[in-house]
């Protein structure tokens, strides 16, 4: 990664509409909720600030819409101090996402919009590739066009920059695309997707890891909740495991904090298995705060984290 510095992320943006209650209403059902607020979310975008936060310095590429939710998300990223190529568009606007959290176990359900973000497509990415290339590390998931994203770890991977792909939300993919990735780093229900091993534990994480490998990836990394994550290479497997910091408050975008506190500690030089254990306590602490991007915690606070683990 000689000459190479920072994180570049392509993803997405959505304003994350969030709402609590103790149940998600069946259908023809209305509940009453116990509250409402509006957050910053977006995997790509909630793993851009969490990398930002965890010290590295940052490049977004998104699209936006012209409207208010995209001038949120460009206000947020300059007080990040983040670097944006990020289009607004007037024929689409900025990406939404329903969130329902559950009242006293912080467990969430999603639906995602990607909105202008999910036009994205190869030749945006071109556009962009200088910014790609000379990033120490590159991060993309799927909430934009898979195609982007292909092209995206295209130029990475033939630039010598280490390469992470996210593999959610869940989605069909070619096996193709493993041998562009040095780090898959999906979750226990996407790895038993596109593994057809059914990952419930670290001895099944394994052999979901194992598959991965034989896909054409550098190494899995697959986050297990509660059970925290399994670092699975060739020559290592590596149980990394959750930081319990206090009350689990909410999940949301725990995975997005796990990963951009990864690739940032990656950027910066740090050993696979260091820069997990990061990730994992990033991780730890945005799960005791409501929200996503909001609840990612800033370079020292998980420095203390680690200091005292």
């Amino acid at each position: 990664m000689a000459g190479k510095s920072g994180v570049c992320v392509l993803g997405i943006y959505n304003a994350d509409l969030i709402f609590k209650a103790d149940r998600q209403p069946i259908m023809g059902e209305t509940l009453l909720g116990s509250s409402f607020e509006i957050g910053a979310g977006g995997k790509g975008s909630n793993q851009a600030v969490s990398a930002a936060r965890s010290g590295a310095k940052v490049t977004f590429i998104s699209k936006l819409g012209k409207d208010n939710f995209g001038d949120a998300a460009l206000a947020m990223y300059a007080r990040e101090g983040m670097t944006v190529l990020a289009e607004q568009v007037t024929d689409n606007s900025t990406g939404a996402a329903y969130i329902f959290v559950q009242n006293g176990t912080g467990s969430n359900a999603i639906i995602v919009v990607p909105g202008a973000a999910g036009t994205i497509t190869p030749a945006d990415v071109e556009r962009h590739a200088g910014a790609i290339r000379n990033a120490a590390v590159f991060v993309t998931q799927l909430e934009q066009p898979i195609p982007a994203a292909i092209r995206a770890l295209e130029i990475a991977k033939a630039a010598g920059t280490t390469t992470i792909l996210n593999t959610a939300p869940a989605a069909p993919l070619d096996d193709a695309i493993f041998g562009l990735c040095d780090y898959v780093t999906p979750n226990e229900s996407e790895a038993t997707g596109i593994t057809g091993v059914a990952v419930t534990d670290v001895a099944t994480a394994r052999k979901a890891g194992d598959v991965l490998l034989k896909k054409g990836a550098g190494a899995a990394l697959i986050t297990l909740g509660g059970q925290g994550a399994l670092l699975h290479t060739a020559s290592a497997s590596v149980h990394i495991p959750v930081f319990s910091v206090g009350k689990v408050v909410d999940t949301t975008g725990a995975g997005d904090a796990f990963n951009g506190g990864f690739a940032a500690a990656l950027s910066r030089g740090e050993k696979p298995e260091a820069a997990a254990r990061f990730g994992a306590a990033v991780a730890g602490i945005s799960v005791t705060r409501p929200g996503a991007a909001a609840s990612v915690p800033r370079l020292e606070e998980t420095r203390a984290l680690l200091a005292r683990s």
